[in-house]
């Protein structure tokens, strides 16, 4: 089971998206995908068209109850859903004074069955909710815009990660950089695509997530982009991302 954190401490950056598309994707290629949604915004348990989670993912925190009884069914085969709430705000004060709480998901996770893939949609900000996303995992996914300021957050999301290595998780690795909002009509886009390249190597990507109108209306309709128009440019390069990160499987020496 791999167990992926998408994160980035930039709004904006594509985080949520990569989430509910990716698990779709993965879906729609016979894996089974648990998308846990740890955004108190709820934005990912929203667009795959959850309408009434009731406390969600809160009580997995603060009552002590099972990933698996939380877990909903979503439209998307494959795709399962552990949704978020509003509920989600008040966690750190929640659980105020209590030991251990940076692994609450961690041993909450590894109760779970029959998942080929647990992705974590994080909140974009470095907070409680996060730090268990990133103890918990044992990849990253680091979905970054394609605009000069994203470079910046990138920069404080590795120093992040290598804080959590350092005192919470060893074992943590980035399984890639992903461009996205890539508008390869623009000098700008392509330079910083280049830039990742040029610093990241191999850890990028080779798909990218191109500007589409059909892909930002989808989370409208409550569906995943391969949903709401299967052959949009949006659905085609998430089923590129998709194709990647399943080649991963054999070689990635946390995949278990």
């Amino acid at each position: 089971m791999r167990i992926l954190a998408i994160t980035n401490q930039k709004g904006g950056s594509g985080k949520t998206t990569t989430a509910v598309n990716l698990a779709a994707a993965l879906g729609e290629k016979g894996r089974r995908v648990l998308l846990v949604d740890l955004d108190p915004q709820a934005s990912a348990t929203a667009w795959l068209g959850v309408k009434d989670a009731g406390r969600g993912i809160y009580d997995v925190f603060t009552n002590n109850k099972t990933i698996e009884s939380i877990t909903l069914n979503t439209s998307n085969t494959g795709v399962d859903v552990a949704p978020a709430s509003a509920w989600l705000v008040g966690v750190e004060k929640a659980l105020s004074g209590e030991v251990g709480t940076e692994t609450l998901l961690k041993r909450a996770i590894g109760k779970l069955k029959n998942y080929d893939y647990v992705i974590l949609d994080c909140p974009p900000s470095l907070g409680l909710l996060t730090i268990n996303a990133l103890t918990a995992a044992r990849e990253l996914l680091i979905p970054v815009e394609a605009h000069v300021l994203a470079l910046a957050g990138l920069a404080q999301l590795l120093e992040t990660m290598e804080k959590v290595k350092e005192r919470l998780n060893p074992t943590l690795a980035i399984a890639g950089i992903l461009a996205c909002r890539v508008d390869h009509r623009t000098r700008h886009a392509q330079d910083i695509e280049e830039q990742l390249r040029k610093r990241f190597g191999r850890q990028v990507y080779a798909a990218t997530i191109r500007e589409n109108v059909r892909l930002a209306e989808a989370p409208s309709f409550g569906q995943a982009i391969l949903q709401y128009d299967s052959n949009s440019s949006g659905a085609a390069d998430y089923r590129a991302l998709a194709t990647l990160v399943i080649k991963q499987e054999k070689t990635s020496k946390i995949a278990s």
